[in-house]
């Protein structure tokens, strides 16, 4: 397909919480890239009259239009599949939000239709982009903690399960380990470098009334032996612990990384002292609320290097592999809590 010279027209397809958090960033915080229109959701129309773009009665629709070349796709987990390949085979980039579908068997069909069609991939990974985490990654880059030895991780909401979304609660679109501590799968990946080699999960609801899986316990293993331990639980009673939001704490070679993504990263080297290597600008959720610039700033460096990766030919930086190497260690989590056996991947 081809591209402007100077601006790539963005479709959004799902117009909730996260459609309207896309539809925001492009608009103010995204360099050559502007919002053409909407489609899918009952506040679809709404979202598009505020924006003063396009509404799109269907995804077929939105596809048809030539001043769309990339798609940002926003909907539930058990439809990102169908929608994505309809964006590829229609020569459309694709930006998924995670998780990037509801099976492996799915995700390599995307991948495949993006193949086939010459159309880049990316997943919503947004914990790559913030600051704590990237400055995290950089440390460790640079070889100067050595190797990783071992990490624990969490992602904890407490009392969050009422705050979900109803069709988080639907069976076809998993459950909260799936939804939400997939960014903690695909940061294991991104830190080491590695893949998750084997798999051993207890995955269960604290809540009798709950139907879905509120809780879990994973533990991993990598190629190179490093290990790492996984919470996610939307059921610890509030306040829940300081630190342990979105966390991850590891035991290098030559020393220690303590990241909480909403506040500060620290490090010590060589048996130091500890340090801060970045902090985290807090979200003002009660003023300016989900739309504050501090939370979209990770949305938008994401979504520029996707727009700048189509005008330079060249792969962005989480791709689709890394959105489906995610899911795989996600859905082998839930086999090994059904089955009680470790699952290698």
């Amino acid at each position: 397909m081809t591209t402007p010279k100077d601006s790539l027209g963005i479709g959004i397809i799902g117009a909730g919480f996260m459609g309207k958090t896309y539809a925001e960033t492009v608009t103010r915080m995204v360099d050559r890239a502007r919002l053409v229109g909407v489609a899918c959701g009952t506040r679809s129309q709404a979202l598009a009259e505020e924006y003063g773009v396009s509404h799109f009665a269907d995804v077929k629709e939105l596809v048809r239009s030539h001043d769309i070349d990339a798609v940002l796709i926003a909907t539930p987990h058990a439809a990102h599949a169908e929608q994505s390949i309809a964006c590829a085979q229609a020569g459309k980039h694709i930006l998924i939000e995670k998780p990037m579908a509801a099976s492996v068997a799915d995700c390599d069909q995307i991948l495949e239709a993006c193949k086939t069609n010459s159309v880049n991939s990316t997943i919503a990974f947004s914990q790559r982009t913030r600051t704590c985490n990237l400055k995290a990654k950089e440390l460790l880059d640079s070889g100067r903690l050595g190797k990783i030895q071992h990490i624990r991780t969490t992602q904890t909401v407490p009392g969050g399960m009422s705050a979900l979304p109803l069709w988080q609660m639907e069976e076809e679109n998993l459950g909260t380990l799936f939804g939400h501590a997939i960014h903690n799968f695909d940061a294991v990946r991104w830190y080491t470098g590695e893949e998750i080699s084997t798999i051993y999960a207890k995955c269960r609801s604290t809540d009798p009334s709950v139907t879905t899986e509120g809780t879990s316990d994973v533990l991993m293993s990598l190629e190179s032996g490093t290990t790492a331990y996984l919470l996610c639980s939307f059921q610890l009673p509030k306040p829940g612990f300081p630190r342990l939001g979105y966390s991850f704490r590891m035991i290098c070679e030559r020393g220690l990384l303590d990241i909480d993504a909403y506040d500060e990263a620290k490090a010590s080297i060589d048996g130091g002292n500890w340090e801060v290597i970045a902090k985290q600008e807090p979200i003002d959720w009660q003023g300016k609320g989900a739309l504050d610039p501090v939370r979209l700033e990770s949305y938008a460096l994401h979504l520029n290097d996707f727009v700048d990766s189509i005008f330079e030919g060249r792969e962005p930086s989480v791709t689709g592999w890394d959105g489906r190497q995610a899911v795989a260690a996600a859905l082998a989590a839930y086999q090994s809590n059904e089955t009680g056996t470790e699952i290698r991947l």
